[in-house]
This record gives C-alpha cells, sequence and structure tokens, in this order.
C-alpha cells in the first residue's frame, strides 16, 4: 500500500473531506490530492 492509499484510507475513515483535511493541515485542497493521487509526495 502506498502513502497516497493510506492517506485516503484513514481521511475516510475519519468521515473527513479532501478541503477539511487540507484546512486541518495548512496545505492547499489540490496538495491533499495530488497526495492520494501519487502525483506528490510533499
Amino acid at each position: 500500500m502506498n502513502i497516497g492509499a493510506v492517506i485516503k484510507k484513514y481521511r475516510k475513515e475519519a468521515g473527513i473531506t479532501q478541503e477539511e483535511m487540507a484546512n486541518r493541515l495548512g496545505v492547499t485542497t489540490p496538495a491533499v490530492n495530488k497526495w492520494e493521487n501519487g502525483v506528490s509526495q510533499s
């Protein structure tokens, strides 16, 4: 399982959207999307 799949799994288990996760982490929503889809690791 890659890191993107892990991020998505736990985000969904927590019942939060990519936007909510981004706000909590202080990053943009597209950044979270890129992490989950393996486009970016940072």
